[in-house]
């Protein structure tokens, strides 16, 4: 059996937008069984907070990384891609200062969603020119975090805020990632954006993993034809299961943060019934067997997929 740990991360927001602080967020997020780990948003939740106080309330808690956030009006037109020099070097600095941030609270890894590197309309950008000024920006972000021991991960997303997004698939992400060509870059995978996408998740996960360029997860459930943030497991149950069997293949061992939004729900319950979830799928994995899911696949037979899924479930 190829057994991973359990780290596990939940979603400041869930809490913030529904009007608690972020020390107010630590302090209910420390009674949940089983997380282990937090995940910041740059500059959103630093503004009225102190990195001292954040690791002084943090108790056992461990901080895995930082997330940029990059708000409008100022970035509507691309932050790494933007054709305004200084507009892109605001940033490039704000990616640092998240990386600072991330030291100081001794975290790990720095993930970027660029929510605003892409077009709406054809002629809207010179394609080339964007996406080499978007690789440029990387290079640069790794090698400053490159002098903490920092990892920079991409998170890609096809659409949401542009309509196309420059950074829009795993394919996409991975070939930035060979150009960025810096040993501390990788990639975040968010199982609704591949969804959107209609990326196979595990299929997006295994071929990552053969570069060892999985840097974190955000985990959660749609219907695809948006960023749902669903409970994990809610609404593609099959394909979470395969997503968390080839986890296991591939040995990731890194947290697993889950990226839902619990609008209407309570969010200690919302994110207790994820890790839930996934903690069971995980197990009813381990008992059917590793290696007996390994001949499954290997016999591609789809009857015979179908009669492990109803003996595992049904």
């Amino acid at each position: 059996m190829n057994h991973f740990g359990e780290k596990f991360a939940s979603r400041f927001n869930s809490f913030v937008l529904k009007g608690d602080t972020v020390y107010d967020a630590i302090e209910k997020i420390k009674t949940i069984p089983h997380v282990t780990h937090l995940e910041f948003n740059y500059p959103e939740h630093f503004k009225d907070t102190e990195v001292s106080k954040i690791k002084e309330m943090m108790g056992d808690l461990k901080v895995n990384g930082v997330a940029t956030r990059f708000k409008p009006p100022k970035y509507l037109n691309g932050e790494f891609s933007h054709y305004d020099d200084e507009i892109r070097r605001e940033s490039i600095n704000l990616a640092k200062g998240a990386v600072d941030k991330c030291h100081e609270l001794g975290g790990e890894v720095v993930t970027v969603w660029l929510a605003y590197d892409g077009y709406d309309y054809p002629f809207q950008i010179d394609y080339g020119t964007a996406w080499n000024r978007l690789i440029e920006a990387f290079q640069e972000i790794c090698d400053y975090a490159a002098q903490y021991n920092i990892k920079v991960s991409i998170e890609y997303k096809p659409f949401e805020e542009r309509n196309h997004a420059l950074l829009d698939s795993v394919g996409m992400t991975l070939y930035a990632i060979e150009l960025i060509n810096r040993p501390n870059i990788g990639c975040t995978l968010d199982f609704c954006h591949m969804l959107m996408k209609f990326d196979s998740p595990a299929y997006g996960l295994a071929v990552a993993a053969l570069k060892d360029r999985i840097y974190g997860l955000h985990m959660n459930d749609g219907y695809g034809q948006m960023d749902g943030g669903l409970i994990f497991g809610s609404i593609n149950l099959i394909q979470c299961v395969e997503f968390v069997y080839y986890l296991k293949k591939t040995g990731y061992d890194g947290v697993v943060f889950f990226d839902t939004f619990p609008i209407r729900e309570n969010p200690e319950a919302e994110i207790k019934a994820n890790i839930d979830t996934y903690r069971k799928i995980s197990a009813k994995i381990d008992a059917y067997g590793m290696d007996r899911i390994a001949e499954v696949i290997n016999s591609h037979d789809g009857v015979r997929i179908q009669e492990m899924i109803q003996e595992m479930f049904l």
